[in-house]
């Protein structure tokens, strides 16, 4: 018996040559060059389309702050319909809404980099970073054309000489500590935190250029569902319509 040749025929077909080795069903997929460049590929179509889906139908924007309390928590995620006023809606008085606040909220900025500013800009977008420092999550108090008053005998919010029950708000809070009395001018929004005595606001805006009103056109759209964290799925609570239907008035021109 040639045992050298056996040996050497043996040998070719050694666990050290693969034999015995477990191997993945997806080893071959992945380690072709060419599915790895399609999962690539694949990758970077899902996040276009992600990002694309966040700049102009629904986009998650993370709470930093109390401000918003009890309605929104920090570290919520709410999705923001960014088609809620695209055909012809206006905000509402009630409504949760994101908006940019430069040129009200803060003042105008020198630009800074380019890059980071789109690298934080694209994680911002898809709800993995907080949002831009320009950038609020507030309620509409006032339309273009109403008069809001704080505060009335009772110490509730009069809009147009309606005296407004606010369920919303934090549970302690009233519904300003400063009274105020303005006329909101049409195309602007007058904007309150629902916790009242968390929230910079309209009212910490008062006495600046613009006056605390925030241009309608500065709204990115509203907040209408919470997405994380899944115990509080579902719709952002409701808006106390039935206190704000009874206000008339206001146009938002």
């Amino acid at each position: 018996m040639d045992t050298e040749a056996e040996l050497t025929q043996r040998g070719h077909s050694s666990p050290g040559q693969g034999e015995g080795r477990p191997r993945s069903v997806f080893s071959g997929w992945w380690g072709s060059p060419r599915s790895r460049r399609r999962a690539g590929l694949l990758g970077v179509a899902c996040t276009v389309f992600l990002l694309l889906f966040s700049n102009f139908v629904v986009q998650p924007f993370l709470i930093p702050s109390r401000s918003m309390e009890p309605t929104l928590k920090v570290g919520d995620r709410v999705l923001v319909n960014k088609l809620a006023y695209r055909f012809g809606d206006q905000p509402k008085r009630g409504d949760v809404v994101v908006f940019d606040g430069t040129g009200s909220f803060v003042r105008e900025r020198p630009a800074g980099n380019p890059v980071g500013e789109a690298v934080h800009g694209a994680f911002s977008a898809l709800g993995l970073a907080e949002p831009s420092d320009t950038d609020f999550v507030k309620r509409v108090v006032g339309v273009g054309g109403d008069d809001v008053v704080c505060c009335d005998a009772g110490g509730r919010l009069k809009v147009n000489g309606v005296s407004v029950d606010e369920p919303y708000l934090y549970s302690g809070d009233t519904p300003s500590a400063v009274p105020f009395r303005i006329v909101v001018p049409l195309g602007t929004l007058w904007v309150m935190g629902d916790h009242r005595s968390q929230s910079r606001d309209s009212r910490d805006h008062l006495g600046e250029p613009g006056g605390g009103m925030v241009p309608v056109d500065k709204v990115i759209g509203r907040a209408d569902w919470l997405g994380w964290p899944v115990t509080r799925w579902g719709s952002v609570p409701g808006n106390g319509a039935q206190a704000w239907s009874r206000v008339g008035g206001g146009s938002h021109g």
